[in-house]
């Protein structure tokens, strides 16, 4: 008997499994290749605190990144794959790298990095998922991060300024949309009637970029008007997601959205008051500077002034 597959991941939202690029490859290549994944939503213990998934776990196995956990289910016999030729196997690699190169910069950019998008929507939505005081402290982490991400392999001469690697990541991003769409053309996946890797990789990063539901659409905007790539994301939800989603109508929708906004506010007044509360403990005579522990930055305040140095 085969040992259970559990995967841990971010959870879903705007009619997704997953909001989490990579935790939607993973989820769509099980469903593709028949792997019976047992998923579960990150826990938000200090213990996962860095917010490194997807994680994927067996008996005496744990296997983290979307390439390796896919070539560990391929040698699962769960092989999405065996019907390309070699090919179509070397088209995959060469598309897979396309997008980790144009399209990945600017979806981090879109969800972590542009300030209306992080504070609107990636933080709230991430932070309702995390306990206090996780919730003030991972999603700046995670913000630093991506911005990192974006600079370690966008930043080199002579893109030097932050604008600069912002206005190129979108030009490659939209280029790399095009090349996509032009490649899809009418079929229903892009080696024809059966998905495959490359399948589960453009619809993980093609559909929270699709599906959520931003101030900032710029890139979202260019990707609409490909209509076989946002036909080519709802199929694949419709097929292969449509019963553990189980749908949200139009009035469940606009409950959620009110909820975010709701979480949004607080969140908002919660940093707001760590930060009266800091100023107050700085004016306070009874207080010397060098005895007090919130002497540094709070995490409110450093991720504040992190996102006036990261916003265009």
């Amino acid at each position: 008997m085969a040992a259970p597959l559990e995967l841990r991941c971010w959870g879903g939202g705007w009619g997704l499994p997953s909001v989490h690029s990579e935790s939607l490859v993973v989820m769509a290549y099980a469903k593709f290749s028949g792997a019976p994944l047992k998923v579960n939503v990150i826990d938000n213990t200090w213990r996962g605190s860095r917010g490194d998934v997807p994680v994927l776990t067996t008996e005496d196995s744990i296997v983290s990144q979307p390439a390796k956990i896919l070539n560990f289910l391929r040698k699962q016999k769960y092989n999405a794959d065996y019907e390309l030729s070699a090919k179509q196997g070397a088209d995959t690699l060469a598309y897979i790298a396309l997008l980790e190169e144009k399209l990945l910069p600017a979806v981090l950019h879109t969800f972590w990095v542009d300030s209306d998008n992080y504070f609107t929507v990636t933080k709230p939505w991430f932070a309702s998922r995390m306990p206090f005081p996780l919730s003030l402290i991972l999603p700046g982490r995670m913000s630093k991060g991506a911005l990192n991400r974006i600079l370690l392999t966008r930043g080199e001469p002579p893109l030097y300024h932050l604008r600069d690697v912002e206005a190129q990541i979108y030009r490659d991003a939209k280029e790399c949309l095009n090349l996509l769409s032009n490649r899809l053309g009418t079929s229903q996946f892009f080696f024809g009637d059966t998905p495959s890797t490359l399948d589960a990789y453009v619809f993980g990063f093609l559909a929270p970029l699709y599906k959520v539901r931003f101030p900032k659409v710029q890139l979202q905007e260019h990707l609409k008007q490909l209509s076989n790539l946002c036909r080519f994301c709802d199929d694949i939800l419709n097929s292969y997601f449509r019963l553990s989603l189980g749908g949200i109508s139009p009035a469940g929708q606009e409950t959620v959205d009110a909820n975010l906004q709701k979480l949004t506010q607080l969140v908002n007044k919660e940093s707001n008051l760590i930060e009266k509360m800091d100023d107050n403990l700085r004016q306070s005579p009874q207080l010397p500077p060098r005895k007090l522990p919130t002497l540094k930055l709070t995490p409110a305040e450093e991720e504040s002034n992190s996102s006036q140095r990261l916003s265009p």
